[in-house]
């Protein structure tokens, strides 16, 4: 028997959707979603509003008929970021926050901060305007192991950071540990963003049996302890967690190499996974606050009027495993077990 699942429209608070070739390929399989954080680590990244509002045409262009899908834009937060400049773009609803990348963290960051000093006054402007700090939370000390960068990015910059602007709202992005799902818990103006990928594998999904290029991701994914402590946060209807997929599409030919990229894609079967999720945790009358409430009271936005349906089927949904991408293939999240959970748009 069919089990039906009604609810508001999900948003995607932290999701990648690159630029030419890539962005016309893939940026359809998120139409599903109301409105979408879009992440600025663009080669070159976009660091003044100018250039978010020109990137923001782009997408709304690729989109073409997936209107539903609205793009909210992020500045690259660089050590000679103008304060004056962030304001003004937030006044004229060009962005609606700002990404702080550690340099160094993960793709496309080299241009990232290295001196916190240097943008504090960055920061106090944006706690005065009331724009949000979107935050990729790791350490990239050499000296520092790869699977306790989130924890000490928490004792050493975060908190720090937040202490000298107590007004700054910060959201850390696709947490992976259960020191970050209990920072949150303890403190005010402080949100967190949950992936899809880290609620499905752990470390061992990477490593065991040879490396698995389409399950490296960063942050990367920590042990099963961790992971169990994000469903737990995600299910709990905490309003200071919510979905952002951070799906971030590579071309295969770089996740399958020597240096491999980190990023999982996926967009295209968010939901169905999300709501497997759920259900085996028990908690599928709380999905909706994670993917489609929490997130937009944190923002300040009101939730979406529309819907979406999720129907559970015998047979399972059917996803493509591969995306072609101008010359190139991308390869869509695998989550290691059938989902028969289906997505009917309601729009």
């Amino acid at each position: 028997m069919n089990q039906s699942l009604l609810i508001r429209r999900p948003d995607d608070w932290h999701l990648h959707l690159r630029d030419g070739a890539m962005l016309n390929a893939i940026c359809g399989y998120s139409a599903h979603f109301g409105r979408a954080i879009i992440m600025p680590n663009l080669v070159p990244p976009v660091v003044t509003g100018e250039q978010a509002r020109s990137y923001r045409s782009r997408i709304l262009a690729a989109l073409q008929k997936h209107v539903t899908l609205r793009p909210l834009m992020t500045l690259y937060l660089t050590e000679t970021t103008d304060p004056a400049d962030v304001v003004q773009a937030h006044r004229d609803g060009v962005i609606a926050a700002v990404k702080l990348y550690p340099a160094g963290a993960t793709t496309n960051s080299a241009s990232g901060v290295r001196d916190f000093n240097k943008v504090r006054p960055v920061f106090e402007a944006m706690a005065e305007a009331g724009i949000p700090l979107c935050v990729h939370g790791e350490v990239t000390d050499p000296d520092i192991d790869i699977f306790d960068r989130e924890a000490v990015f928490i004792d050493r910059v975060l908190d720090p950071i937040r202490r000298k602007t107590p007004g700054l709202r910060v959201i850390m992005e696709h947490i992976t540990t259960s020191d970050g799902a209990d920072y949150v818990r303890s403190q005010d103006n402080l949100g967190a963003t949950i992936t899809t990928h880290h609620l499905v594998i752990n470390r061992n999904h990477i490593l065991v049996g040879g490396i698995k290029p389409h399950y490296y991701c960063l942050p990367v994914a920590k042990r099963e302890s961790h992971r169990i402590a994000l469903r737990q946060a995600a299910t709990s209807g905490d309003p200071r967690f919510f979905l952002g997929t951070d799906s971030a599409p590579h071309p295969d030919h770089a996740k399958e190499s020597a240096c491999g990229c980190a990023g999982c894609f996926t967009a295209p079967n968010t939901m169905s996974i999300l709501a497997h999720v759920f259900e085996e945790d028990g908690a599928l009358d709380r999905l909706e606050k994670f993917a489609s409430l929490n997130g937009a009271a944190f923002y300040g936005l009101p939730a979406n009027d529309d819907t979406i349906r999720l129907v559970r089927r015998d047979t399972p949904a059917t996803y493509p495993a591969k995306v072609p991408a101008g010359d190139d293939e991308v390869t869509v999240f695998d989550p290691g077990f059938p989902l028969y959970w289906h997505v009917e748009d309601n729009a």
